[in-house]
């Protein structure tokens, strides 16, 4: 289970990377939110072996394994956080419940964008336009 989670790790990091690109500000939290949103979407097993299956696996510590830092690095750049990765969390969490929520069937799937817009503005380092 480890293993299936780490390499969704990777490709959830790649995924978001990719997206990411050069934007900054809305733009780039936007384009992460969407390219995590769509990949937890897209492999529903994955994700579940990533964040719900218990996995050996030690998530914001010295000795977190680079996957993780991987991803979290991702989400961090994002949004711009330079801080002690506290927003990073509180990001990640809202994707994660996102996530989850949207695969259950219990958001409105005509609404995304608003809520990925949503993010955008909540946060954004610069302010919202």
């Amino acid at each position: 289970m480890l293993a299936v989670a780490l390499e969704g790790f990777v490709d959830l990091t790649r995924q978001c990377r990719a997206a990411l690109g050069r934007k900054r500000g809305r733009r780039a939290i936007e384009a992460v939110a969407v390219a995590y949103l769509d990949f937890g979407r897209e492999h529903p097993a994955v994700y579940e072996a990533m964040f719900q299956q218990p996995i050996d696996a030690r998530f914001a510590s010295d000795d977190t394994e680079s996957e993780l830092r991987a991803g979290f690095d991702a989400l961090a750049e994002a949004i711009g956080d330079n801080g002690d990765g506290t927003v990073t969390e509180v990001f990640w969490a809202a994707l994660h419940g996102l996530s989850l929520l949207e695969r259950a069937g219990r958001m409105r799937a005509e609404h995304r964008s608003y809520r990925i817009a949503e993010l955008g503005v909540r946060f954004a380092a610069d302010p919202p336009q």
